[in-house]
């Protein structure tokens, strides 16, 4: 996952950055004007310094940035509107396979920019758009996982060890409550936040082919996510006061400054817990979520892809950003800065912070996002925030089955 941006009321920024992000041209100056559209606040400084970069090496081409708030909102919005941006940097989720099913987006099936790519991103995002869309209409180009962060000093403090199983993990938490000390910092007012521990219980859980079960008739939400909502509800009586009254940058920020053992997030929020506490030192590992440490996976998917739109006046100079920022080098300085991981082969992400789940990329040990595949629009966090407000399970179980059918029944 990577930082979801909130469906809901639209930010009131919507009509500027629709205003500001209308189709790109060439500029009064000469110069071929391209609009850079990313869904990802967290990777501002980093496409700036890179664009700065890029136009360096291509004078005549200028990239204009736009992250506006409600980033999936606006594009859907914009989609309608028949006003794609050129060039996309958007996550590998339900928004992109139906960008991609929609026959706008550029297919880069067969070109070389596509074999530098790690096969199983590439399998992916292709499941993403389905049968009735073959083809590859996005290059995999940055990926997450979602993690147990822990503050090191508190860990060692409360004299833990990262547990391999379920209830070795439990066990961790009753510790740090028994001492007095707060388990883990939820920031759940940010309703996409309950979704890290919802995504790695499911997919460990139910398995990543649910969805395809769930369209064929063979999955529900009441008969295989039973334990999920279990566990899900035990996880939150280990927060603080104010579980569903704090959000994610007030979370980072809490987290950073010793407030908890533990924080749920994936490896985005890193950075910015290091830019409110550059001293702490942080450790991860996959959540640990059956007794069986050999079913325990860590939940990884495509934080970012590279789209161009297929309708763009200036393929060549889009094309030409694309292949900049798949470039080896390139893609190294991205996930230094972003404390990401690269979807392209030979590029690693060698930061210690990131030991404890180094062997699950080199093994293989990984499994998708569930709610990747969930269709859009059925707002999945919002049902299991209120689930974990009003705790009623089979209610709730029973909404996420009936929401699914009505978004595919439209």
């Amino acid at each position: 996952m990577f930082k979801k941006m909130t469906a809901g009321v639209m930010a009131l920024t919507l009509g500027a950055s629709l205003l500001a992000g209308c189709s790109s041209g060439g500029a009064d100056d000469g110069k071929v004007t391209l609009e850079l559209f990313s869904n990802k606040v967290e990777s501002i400084d980093t496409y700036k310094s890179l664009i700065k970069e890029f136009e360096a090496q291509n004078p005549d081409i200028k990239i204009k940035l736009d992250a506006p708030p409600e980033a999936e909102t606006v594009l859907k919005t914009r989609l309608t509107k028949n006003d794609l941006p050129d060039i996309m940097s958007i996550a590998g989720n339900a928004t992109y396979g139906e960008l991609g099913r929609a026959g706008v987006l550029e297919d880069f099936s067969g070109i070389d920019l596509t074999k530098t790519v790690q096969p199983s991103y590439i399998d992916m995002v292709n499941r993403l758009v389905g049968p009735e869309g073959e083809g590859t209409y996005g290059l995999p180009y940055a990926t997450n996982a979602n993690a147990v962060i822990y503050n090191k000093a508190k860990f060692e403090e409360h004299g833990l060890e990262v547990p391999a199983t379920w209830d070795e993990f439990i066990a961790s938490l009753e510790k740090v409550k028994a001492a007095g000390d707060t388990p883990i910092y939820f920031t759940l007012k940010d309703a996409w936040t309950g979704m890290i521990a919802w995504n790695s219980l499911g997919a460990n859980v139910a398995g990543e082919d649910f969805a395809e079960k769930k369209n064929a008739g063979e999955a529900t939400f009441v008969e295989n996510y039973d334990e999920v909502a279990d566990k899900m509800a035990t996880l939150v009586q280990y927060g603080h006061k104010d579980n569903m009254g704090v959000a994610y940058g007030d979370g980072n920020n809490a987290f950073a400054n010793g407030k908890s053992v533990f924080y749920l997030q994936g490896n985005w929020a890193i950075p910015e817990i290091l830019k409110a506490n550059p001293e702490m030192e942080l450790g991860v590992f996959p959540m640990p979520v059956t007794n069986d440490p050999e079913q325990n996976k860590l939940v990884s998917g495509v934080d970012v892809l590279l789209a161009v739109s297929e309708e763009t006046e200036h393929n060549e100079e889009a094309m030409k950003f694309v292949e900049f920022m798949m470039t080896k080098e390139t893609a190294q300085k991205y996930i230094d800065e972003q404390k990401a991981f690269s979807a392209i082969e030979g590029v690693y992400q060698e930061n210690p912070v990131f030991e404890g789940i180094k062997a699950n990329f080199e093994t293989g040990a990984i499994t998708s996002f569930p709610d990747h595949y969930y269709p859009a629009g059925m707002g999945a966090e919002n049902l299991v925030q209120e689930f974990l407000i009003k705790k009623d399970k089979e209610k709730f179980l029973k909404k996420m089955d009936s929401e699914w059918e009505k978004v595919q029944n439209r």
